[in-house]
């Protein structure tokens, strides 16, 4: 996308005004995004953006700039700007560009730029509206989407890298409304990963309405939530959320470097249970967070971040890697050209236990089942949280007695990895988008079912 020549000529010049590092980032990104409203096309929207990101580093400090335009003019122009106010002599020089062909570990077969493939995302959307409209008559509305993208990046550094790569990603979600003329309640179903419209062969749009509609359904009849300290049985795949959020930002050198994470001096330490392990992994084929290789064009890998309670590792970009000392775990990642990378998590779950979730109820006097988590916030340097549930229930003597709404769960990561006393063994992922200083960024969360002895409930019963 970017011609070599004109690559080392920026790099060149960036290193005479004395940067100890130099770095372009080029991309194009392709969209197309396809939304229903019940059995109704709301819209079709596409477009490309197309930009390069320069980076020049100065011993701890990062100067950034991006433009859409390639010529070589306009790219030495911000160089120069950037340079402006730490201008030295030069400490190094460029390596000459060695290109790094990468293995594609995750293929795509319907990308974007063959086909978009609108007929069949409207057909599925449809599809997914009528199975979910004729799970009841409640059913007052469904919101339907289905999200393709296809990013190219080249990325050039004065290492002497020079790399290229293409992530294709998809999604669809549907979300239902339930309404009894009094109240309203929502349910959704999504599910994604990096691949093309191939996913079509493992998406049931039956399977996706009825699913939305059945927690809908089931919020609508929901008892208010008991508050205080309880036990939590906290549901697999996105319930992960809460470890992702409370817990995996803290494991960034964004956060350890600043000494913001309380986890910066605990390298070695217990820092939960001795029953979790915690993986932070980019590897997994066509998984929605997965990478070939992050935005600095290192290679990605599987990173175990807490192994039998025990912190082992964190994740590290180049600049996190220069201030910590911690190797780089191929975690540099960025929303766009717009935006310098940083670490950042890819796909991150705990693994599987061994126990069952008739034995996590039946442990139950008076607790909470948080079967599907929703968003929340949380404090950052702390991991102090605050989620919402979106399908929850509640357990008395063992059992599970009914479902509640406006349940909220409260604490801090730390302390909560701590309290987890047993995990199932329904592992599951699912994908989401994550928020950081370097922009939104595709992650996936997952765990088994897992019990947490004490947490705070917020309810309004």
């Amino acid at each position: 996308m970017l011609d070599s020549l004109t690559a080392e000529s920026v790099i060149d010049h960036a290193l005479q005004q004395g940067a100890d590092f130099a770095e372009l980032f080029v991309e194009k990104n392709a969209r197309h995004v396809v939304s229903t409203l019940s059995d109704a096309v709301q819209s079709v929207e596409s477009g490309i953006n197309f930009g390069i990101g320069l980076r020049l580093v100065y011993g701890s400090k990062v100067l950034y700039g991006y433009t859409n335009r390639t010529d070589r003019e306009e790219l030495l122009r911000i160089v120069s700007v950037l340079a402006a106010k730490d201008l030295r002599d030069p400490v190094s020089a460029r390596q000459a560009f060695d290109f790094s062909a990468f293995e594609d570990i995750h293929p795509a077969a319907k990308i974007l730029s063959v086909d978009s493939e609108t007929e069949g995302k409207v057909a599925y959307l449809m599809a997914a509206n009528e199975a979910a409209r004729s799970a009841g008559e409640q059913i007052s509305q469904t919101r339907g989407s289905c999200l393709q993208r296809e990013q190219q990046v080249e990325i050039f550094n004065s290492d002497g890298l020079h790399a290229t790569d293409v992530r294709n990603y998809i999604r669809a979600s549907l979300t239902a409304i339930a309404s009894d003329g009094g109240e309203q309640a929502t349910g959704s179903w999504n599910d994604g990963g990096l691949r093309g419209w191939e996913i079509e062969a493992a998406l049931d749009p039956r399977k996706t309405g009825e699913e939305a509609a059945r927690q809908a359904l089931i919020n609508l009849t929901a008892k208010p939530c008991p508050s205080g300290r309880m036990p939590v049985i906290i549901g697999p795949g996105f319930g992960g959320v809460i470890f992702h959020e409370a817990c995996g930002h803290l494991l960034e050198t964004t956060a350890v470097a600043k000494k913001a994470s309380v986890f910066h001096d605990q390298m070695g330490e217990m820092i939960a249970s001795p029953i979790v392990s915690a993986v932070d992994d980019g590897t997994i084929a066509n998984e929605w967070g997965s990478i070939n290789i992050d935005d600095e064009g290192m290679p990605t890998q599987r990173t175990q971040l807490i192994k039998d309670g025990k912190l082992t590792n964190f994740l590290t970009d180049r600049i996190g890697a220069q201030q910590t000392g911690y190797a780089r775990s191929g975690s540099g990642r960025r929303q766009s050209y717009k935006f310098a990378p940083a670490s950042r998590m890819r796909n991150t779950f705990i693994e599987p236990g061994e126990d069952s979730f008739d034995d996590m109820v039946a442990s139950i006097d008076k607790g909470i089942y948080a079967s599907h988590m929703g968003g929340g916030s949380v404090q950052p340097g702390t991991g102090e949280f605050n989620f919402a549930v979106t399908e929850g229930y509640y357990i008395e003597n063992g059992k599970i007695q009914h479902p509640v709404k406006a349940a909220t769960l409260i604490s801090t990561g730390p302390k909560v990895l701590k309290e987890i006393s047993m995990i199932g063994q329904d592992f599951s992922l699912a994908c989401g988008m994550c928020g950081s200083v370097s922009g939104a960024v595709p992650t996936t969360v997952g765990q088994a079912t897992l019990k947490v002895d004490d947490i705070l409930v917020g309810g309004n019963a």
